[in-house]
């Protein structure tokens, strides 16, 4: 199936077509309700489902009614872009998603069970992480399990072979970015086949332009994408794009990240996990970032990118329909929001940051560390723009969108008032 065929099923009307096999829900059914939890995984790639398969069996181990998780992993793409249908159909019981705007999202659908009774037993988390697992209707639905920041990934090796220093501006990017071309390498590994890794690169350039406050509006749908302020994004898009890794529609985060691993690329703009999944053990200790350089002083570098990963309970759970299903739904969220259990999934899985105030710190790798400090320092905090937009215009309106870009960066003008005009439409059917 293609990824234009599967994105025209993500919209919400769609729920009339059939849903894929590869992400049906498994396990459970009346018979197990109350021993068997049935869990929807977009943990795909080995070290996260590493991490989680040792989480799930620690609960497993500890619970004293002999609970089983029964985890249905999908490929990650899959599973978001047809999340929408797996919702709707008969979903497993707890499933793996994100905060803010994704969530309220489908909460506001009533896709997903309230939980606040849940979160009344809950210890170790931020009023800031609290409300980013919170509805509209001011009820949580999310229990948050880890974040990992986003800003520009490099080896220490090579910027110490050449020289190089991490910039703080623009200017001192685009400086970098030539001399690494002069040294022979990529200056910018990018990759685009996946749809979201881009959107990446677009946020911070929005935020470091416009501002935390226009681009929260923006992704709202509440700026109009054709104004100037987006077609700058986008002109100094096409001002830089010449120092990104050609051919990026046809590359998946795994190989970009794969060229900075192989010092084939000076740098490239990631969250946490994606270089860090793709170095070996030996290596990881020679990977490095800073923060995405200023662009406009006004604004600095004050937003993070900083995107919550977690659990929800679905409202179609197909154990979900009596207390016994119910209740062994809730206990494993009341272990996973545990320090705990933060604590057995980042042994295992060394590139995120846990949530929790009580996990321990104490283990974190130089790099877990510097991200802690770059988000604590932030005055901002974005999820991604596939998270703090609606889920169909993201998936319908900007992957498309932001890879025609990638592949024809001349026509800014024709780009943008596309995604306005489109904008209105998807935004029209709320």
């Amino acid at each position: 199936m293609s990824r234009r065929t599967l994105l025209r099923g993500t919209a919400l009307g769609a729920g009339a077509v059939a849903l894929p096999s590869l992400l049906t829900a498994c396990g459970g059914g009346p018979a197990d309700a109350g021993k068997t939890v049935a869990m929807g995984s977009n943990a795909s790639d080995p070290v996260p489902k590493k991490a989680y398969a040792e989480a799930f069996k620690a609960y497993e181990k500890q619970s004293k009614d002999d609970r089983k998780v029964k985890v249905n992993t999908v490929d990650h793409n899959s599973f978001q872009e047809n999340i929408n249908r797996y919702l709707q159909s008969t979903p497993d019981d707890v499933f793996m998603w994100f905060a803010g705007y994704r969530m309220q999202f489908f909460a506001k659908k009533n896709l997903l069970h309230d939980i606040s009774d849940v979160w009344s037993g809950f210890d170790g988390f931020t009023d800031a992480i609290k409300d980013q697992s919170t509805g509209e209707d001011g009820k949580q639905y999310f229990v948050p399990y880890y974040y990992y920041p986003w800003a520009v990934f490099h080896r220490k090796s090579v910027f110490q072979k050449y020289g190089y220093e991490a910039p703080k501006d623009l200017d001192a990017y685009v400086a970098l970015a030539k001399q690494m071309q002069k040294d022979k390498l990529v200056p910018i590994a990018f990759a685009d086949k996946d749809g979201w890794p881009a959107m990446g690169t677009f946020d911070y350039l929005d935020m470091r332009i416009n501002g935390y406050e226009f681009h929260k509006a923006l992704m709202a749908g509440e700026k109009a994408w054709n104004g100037p302020e987006v077609k700058e994004v986008f002109d100094t898009w096409r001002w830089l794009m010449p120092y990104h890794q050609e051919g990026a529609n046809g590359r998946t985060w795994q190989e970009a990240a794969q060229g900075l691993q192989k010092s084939e690329a000076g740098m490239a703009v990631f969250g946490l996990p994606q270089p860090g999944q793709q170095f070996p053990d030996d290596e990881r200790d020679d990977l490095d970032f800073f923060a995405f350089p200023e662009i406009n002083p006004e604004h600095g570098q004050d937003a993070v990118e900083a995107p919550i990963d977690g659990f929800l309970l679905a409202k179609k759970g197909k154990n979900l329909k009596n207390d016994k299903g119910m209740d062994a739904a809730k206990d494993l969220l009341k272990f996973l929001a545990t320090a705990e259990a933060e604590n057995i999934y980042l042994t295992h899985d060394p590139s995120n940051i846990a949530v929790h105030e009580g996990a321990d710190t104490g283990k974190y790798t130089e790099l877990q560390k510097k991200a802690v400090e770059l988000v604590s320092g932030a005055q901002q905090i974005s999820q991604f723009l596939d998270r703090d937009t609606r889920p169909d215009f993201a998936s319908t309106v900007m992957i498309p969108a932001l890879q025609s870009f990638i592949g024809n960066p001349k026509d800014v003008d024709g780009l943008v008032n596309d995604i306005e005009r489109q904008k209105k439409t998807v935004f029209a059917a709320a």
